[in-house]
């Protein structure tokens, strides 16, 4: 798989996708959580906005926060970061060979983005109320 996923805010959204192509093609299913939040941001203008003053309010993917936890920081999926970025209406830019850090202006909580799944679903992967955290 490409370490870097990229895709023009200009390209259309695709519909009529299989679940084989949206998910096991080259992108992994980036594309597709992206265009959610090009979708999302259409019908939600509320959420978009906040996701344009910085907030990481909880979308589909691990990541999003409400409220300070008592560990200031926590991870993400970068699944959550291409929703993010389309509700923002910026291009699709992640690169999987890197983590990303994005602290919310709404909580203060930081969030790293990653890729490797032992830190999203170990010890450090979960942390208290996480499930109304996102």
């Amino acid at each position: 798989m490409n370490k870097l996923i990229e895709r023009s805010v200009s390209e259309p959204i695709r519909a009529e996708l299989t679940w084989e192509e949206t998910w096991n093609g080259i992108d992994q299913g980036f594309i597709h959580c992206w265009e959610i939040g090009r979708r999302r941001a259409v019908a939600e203008a509320q959420l978009a906005q906040a996701c344009l003053e910085g907030q990481l309010p909880p979308l589909g993917w691990k990541g999003g926060v409400v409220k300070m936890l008592k560990k200031p920081e926590k991870v993400g999926a970068f699944r959550y970061l291409a929703e993010w970025q389309g509700l923002r209406g910026e291009d699709l830019r992640i690169d999987l060979s890197q983590e990303l850090s994005l602290t919310c202006t709404a909580t203060g909580m930081t969030v790293t983005f990653t890729s490797d799944l032992a830190k999203l679903a170990g010890p450090g992967g979960s942390d208290e109320g996480e499930d109304a955290n996102g």
